[in-house]
């Protein structure tokens, strides 16, 4: 069969599960609604939680950042990881013990205040309408690529599948999808990982088939070959130092102030639950992420090979918008399909700037004209394109990130149904994540800003509906950010968790191990940090929606965009602990609920009056 007939059998029938996994878990609850019934077994949890936190940022871009950047993408890995640890050992057991539905819950009852409450509540928002823009992209891209779908077409019916299962089912049925998307999206990893380690070093155990097989050695040759650094060159893409412990450290706390996967910590019977279900997604997440610098490597080396060796057909290939791509043929003269496919939406471009009938890919700026960032096909190559010396580079290719993962068993000749299989995996990532981030969003309005502020006395039949409405409005919005993303999958997942470093986690901690903070604190510290980190976000990337071509503000002592959020944390940290010390101390009895929570015994929970 086809690759176009595998790929429509592997989502059809992923699809087809999730579907029918949502409509068997129907809840007409809100405790079903937002926390699953609080009776998810911690095996379960684990694996929906693994499939929460790995997202189409980790799917589709990490492995492409790392292949790409070298040690600067390994940043998002270090980060990523090292934040769920720090995730699972300081909050998560804390705030189920707390017995909450939701983060602004926490803060609400923690800080005694019903505008700490609400602007928690915003700020969930906030970040999770940022992060869910990143997912949707995904959607839209596997879509295009794979179905023959436009990317606006498959953000659209992404955002049905998702919408359909979120609004009937809740954090039930979430819940038990996401375990599925889970195993999807590991099998989708690792097949093609184990099928390439084996392909290229006879190793099929891809973390070892890296220096068993000498493939870091080989791809440093071939990129010097190609005029490229070598791979292992540290911060090869020009950071600073100090720019990249910003970003890493954003990302790690940025983790932890997650507020679509703190929520699933509320989902389990008990705090040792809580704990087994942090081992468990550990587990789960470490499958996929030490393979991803291995994908990474393999990655690399394939597509350079097979673009260095690649020849121009003389071909082109009128689309129906214009456009003239340009076919290739490989070293054993076959035409190679990908690269015409992947060249239609300017995630891949080829052009034989210097007329030698070869394609040359190396260091050096594109020969495209770039518009919103993507080749402009309408416009003339610039046959002379210099480097940053002022060298003309013999650059012919042009890559974008979110390809390198998705191409990969194309690239490497794996079989069909490898690459529907990894269509299935970028879509259960994208989707799984995407559904988590929207009921926070429902949660975060229906739960704790209509029920907990507005109107107190909604029954369970009213605040259901509030929420499941909630939903479908989320997913409209969501789907435009899709269609219409501020940048790269993983960028604009970087800038959410630079919002949740800087509004979410000196809350979280400080309300947990410091019991003089108070209300006041928690307020001026979150403005203080959501303020600042918005602000630099938005002034360090051009902002289409405002009209904006280039960076208004410039980087912030050496730190970017994507690591601001460190800074607005420690902002966070100096005004929340400067103001509670200056104001009156919490009453006694939020005091003795911060004693009683941090004990370190009780299956039960602590209880804000």
């Amino acid at each position: 069969m086809t690759v176009e007939m595998w790929t429509y059998i592997m989502v059809g029938v992923s699809f087809a599960i999730y579907m029918y996994i949502g409509y068997a878990n129907t809840v007409r609850d809100t405790k079903g609604f937002y926390v699953a019934g609080q009776d998810v077994p911690a095996w379960a949890n684990g694996m929906a939680t693994g499939a929460d936190w790995m997202s189409a940022a980790t799917f589709i871009s990490m492995a492409g950042l790392i292949s790409t950047m070298g040690h600067d993408g390994a940043v998002y890995l270090m980060g990523w990881t090292g934040g769920y640890v720090l995730l699972a050992l300081l909050l998560a057991p804390y705030l189920r013990k707390f017995g909450k539905f939701t983060v602004p819950d926490f803060v609400g009852d923690r800080y005694y205040s019903s505008t700490a409450r609400a602007i928690a509540a915003i700020a969930a928002v906030i970040i999770s309408f940022t992060y869910v823009a990143g997912q949707m992209r995904g959607v839209g891209i596997v879509f295009s690529r794979f179905l023959g779908m436009s990317i606006d077409q498959g953000v659209i019916v992404g955002t049905l599948i998702v919408a359909f299962f979120s609004i009937i089912g809740g954090m039930k049925g979430i819940t038990w999808t996401q375990a599925a998307q889970y195993i999807v999206l590991l099998l989708a990893y690792l097949v093609p990982s184990i099928a390439i380690a084996f392909q290229l070093t006879g190793n099929p155990i891809p973390q070892l088939a890296l220096t068993a097989g000498d493939i870091i050695p080989k791809l440093n040759q071939i990129q010097q070959d190609f005029g490229f650094s070598a791979y292992t060159n540290p911060f090869q893409g020009g950071r600073t130092m100090i720019d990249v412990l910003a970003i890493t450290c954003a990302l790690m706390v940025g983790t932890a102030g997650l507020p679509h996967v703190i929520v699933r910590f509320y989902t389990v019977p008990n705090v040792r639950d809580a704990r087994l279900s942090a081992g468990y997604a550990l587990v789960c997440i470490a499958l996929v992420y030490t393979t991803a610098p291995a994908l990474a490597a393999f990655a690399r080396y394939n597509m350079l090979d097979t673009m260095n060796k690649a020849t121009f057909t003389g071909e082109t290939r009128e689309l129906p918008n214009k456009q003239l791509i340009q076919t290739l043929k490989d070293g054993n003269g076959n035409t190679i399909d990908w690269a015409t496919k992947w060249q239609v939406p300017g995630l891949m471009a080829v052009a034989d700037r210097n007329g030698d009938g070869k394609v040359t890919m190396s260091s050096g700026p594109s020969p495209f004209v770039l518009k919103a960032g993507k080749p402009d096909f309408s416009q003339p190559i610039n046959t002379a394109v210099t480097d940053k010396d002022g060298k003309k580079t013999e650059n012919e290719v042009y890559l974008d990130n979110d390809i390198i993962v998705l191409s990969t068993p194309e690239v490497a000749n794996l079989p069909a149904w490898v690459v529907g299989l990894m269509a299935a995996g970028g879509l259960a990532a994208a989707l799984s994540t995407a559904s988590g981030l929207l009921l926070v969003i429902s949660s975060s309005f229906a739960h704790d800003i209509y029920f907990r502020l507005i109107n107190p006395k909604a029954d369970e039949a009213n605040r259901l509906l509030v929420g499941r409405v909630t939903i479908a409005v989320a997913c409209v919005v969501a789907g435009y950010f899709g269609i219409n993303p501020p940048a790269f999958v993983a960028q604009v997942v970087a800038f959410a968790f630079g919002l949740a470093a800087s509004s979410f986690f000196p809350v979280i901690i400080l309300g947990i191990f410091d019991k003089r903070m108070n209300d006041k604190g928690a307020i001026a510290g979150m403005l203080t940090g959501l303020i600042f980190t918005i602000i630099m976000i938005g002034g360090m990337r051009s902002v289409p929606l405002l009209g904006t071509a280039t960076p208004m503000i410039p980087p912030f002592f050496g730190i970017n965009a994507e690591g601001i959020g460190t800074v607005g944390m420690i902002l966070n940290f100096i005004v929340s602990f400067a103001v509670s010390r200056s104001t009156p101390p919490p009453p006694k009895e939020i005091q003795d609920l911060i004693e009683n929570l941090r004990l370190p015994t009780g299956a039960g929970q602590a209880s804000a009056h």
